[in-house]
């Protein structure tokens, strides 16, 4: 399996943030401009068009560069563009396992450990009851006697 994602689905990737970008600030300039322009009527209808195609290619622009982006995070089959198991496998090893490194980084920062070997723990039996107690009990948790 690839360890390192390919020039083209950088490409891809980066491409779609552009894209996603421009659909931004398209989808915006509509609110600025009416802002600007409020309670101009003059030349209304020209204004209005112009909104309109400003703010749905804004919103074309937001979705296409999403899907540009994932298809470029993830690849073709590990976004489920094609249906290959195998090849989305492939595909996402880098991703998860930069995500697997994150959760791992996060886990070690807050000291859990999933995957180590369990401490040692001694334990005393009781004599009375025979109960095993742990190692610093001056009592029998099951018969109550002194240990």
């Amino acid at each position: 399996m690839t360890k390192q994602i390919s020039e083209k689905r950088k490409f891809a990737y980066y491409l779609g943030m552009g894209l996603m970008i421009l659909g931004g600030i398209l989808f915006a300039s509509t609110f600025v401009t009416s802002a600007i322009h409020f309670g101009d009527f003059s030349n209304f209808e020209s204004n209005a068009k112009s909104g309109m195609f400003r703010a749905f290619g804004g919103m074309a622009l937001l979705i296409i560069g999403g899907v540009v982006r994932r298809i470029g995070a993830r690849g073709l089959a590990g976004s489920g563009v094609v249906l290959d198991p195998e090849k989305a496998r492939q595909e996402l090893e880098p991703y998860s396992r930069m995500a697997g490194g994150m959760v791992k980084d996060a886990l070690d920062e807050s000291n859990v450990n999933l995957g180590g070997k369990p401490e040692k723990v001694v334990m005393v039996k009781c004599p009375a009851c025979g109960k095993l107690n742990e190692e610093d009990s001056k009592f029998c948790q099951e018969c109550g006697r002194k240990i």
